[in-house]
């Protein structure tokens, strides 16, 4: 390999040898030192060779002596690479300019990615690295060691135990380990738990305290469910209530759904619009011209070129503006109370709890009217009917 290369920066030329006496021209040239390789009869009259530069210009006196002409077929190394370079003088000044943008581009910090944190917000580990020089388009050989980085942003974030800086190509990634803090306790005053509405108990458990209702019992709201107060006379003590109770509750909605329903439709006309982006900036490359839709959606797409592991600083952006119209559409009576009846639902659900389930509805009135139907409609709903209502012992007690 290495002989390989030494060749290729003495630069080499492939010759042809007509006339004369060729065997007698390559045992003299050999004997007077010059290097041959690649030896050959490329048809009965023309031997074919490789010699250096430097052997060609002596090969000339060995043409004289045997009466032989030459031919030079190819040209091979850095010489000639050189000779060409010099009439190419752009390309060349191009393809120097590359390498350094390349070099240039690969010694900035493209991205900063933060990992790790719960409590610490993005923003303030970004502020923190920026004050000690570390942001998206700093220079790589500006940035301060990472042990020390990682000293100084654990100072800075008194949230963190540790930090670490690790560089990836043009990424800068920050690990966080945060301070863990032993888990606050819930504040265990003597409490009830009481009705959060007007309800029919359905279920009910009790983990601690004393349950003073029953299943099927009719309880109002702030009626006492599971009592924290334990024992009589002088055994009588307090504690915070524990349990669950489930009850059915009933809600009453006043429902208006139009009979006209309007839709987003795409009429399929659309105009796209390509970008070449260089270190986050966008140049458009076409689609020049303004939107010539009046009611329009954009959808943004974005490619970044990537070598291996690295993120390069280029990529195309592809912004697509399609044509979008309002059509009304026309619902039938019961299309229309489905629609109202599922918005509905969805309020009561969101009142209730997640946990809740609808048993029964009843719509107790219902007309249309003016393109509209009105509906009143009851909903039983069965869900948790428990709130804390704090136990005061008073003085004395």
């Amino acid at each position: 390999m290495d002989g390989q290369w030494l060749q290729w920066i003495r630069g080499m030329v492939t010759v042809q040898i007509r006339g004369g006496e060729p065997e007698q021209l390559v045992n003299r040239a050999l004997e007077g030192g010059l290097q041959l390789s690649s030896i050959q009869w490329t048809s009965t009259d023309r031997l074919q060779f490789e010699l250096s530069v430097n052997d060609f210009f002596r090969l000339r006196k060995y043409l004289k002596k045997t009466g032989c002409r030459v031919h030079v077929t190819r040209r091979t190394g850095l010489p000639f690479w050189l000779v060409k370079m010099q009439k190419r003088k752009l390309f060349a000044a191009g393809i120097l300019l590359f390498f350094v943008g390349v070099y240039l581009l690969s010694s900035l910090v493209w991205s900063v990615e933060v990992k790790g944190n719960v409590k610490l917000t993005d923003e303030q580990i970004f502020a923190a690295a920026k004050q000690e020089g570390l942001f998206p388009m700093q220079w790589t050989f500006r940035l301060q060691d990472a042990g020390l980085l990682s000293k100084r942003l654990v100072n800075k974030l008194p949230g963190a135990t540790w930090i670490g800086v690790e560089r990836k190509g043009t990424k800068v990634i920050i690990q966080v380990v945060e301070t863990t803090e032993p888990d606050k306790q819930e504040l265990q005053n003597p409490r009830h738990l009481v009705a959060s509405a007007d309800a029919v108990v359905t279920e009910i458990y009790t983990e601690k305290g004393r349950a003073v209702v029953k299943k099927n019992m009719k309880v109002r709201e702030g009626q006492t469910l599971i009592s924290g107060t334990i024992g009589g006379g002088a055994y009588t003590q307090t504690v915070v209530a524990k349990g669950s109770v489930r009850g059915l509750v009933w809600y009453e909605y006043d429902i208006t759904s139009p009979l006209t329903q309007q839709t987003k439709v795409y009429t399929g006309e659309k105009k796209t619009k390509w970008y070449a982006m260089i270190g986050g900036r966008a140049l458009q490359v076409s689609g020049f011209g303004g939107n010539p839709f009046e009611t329009f959606e954009t959808v943004v797409y974005e490619e970044q070129a990537a070598w291996r592991s690295w993120h390069l600083p280029l990529g195309r952006l592809k912004k697509t503006i399609m044509e979008v119209r309002t059509e009304e559409r026309e619902l039938a009576e019961d299309e229309a109370k489905s629609a109202g009846m599922l918005q509905a639902k969805a309020n009561v659900m969101l009142k209730a709890g997640a946990d809740a389930v609808i048993r029964n509805e009843i719509v107790l009135h219902e007309k249309t009217d003016n393109g509209k139907v009105y509906m009143k409609v009851h909903f039983e709903v069965e869900q948790s009917i428990v709130k804390e209502m704090p136990l005061v012992q008073m003085q004395g007690e």
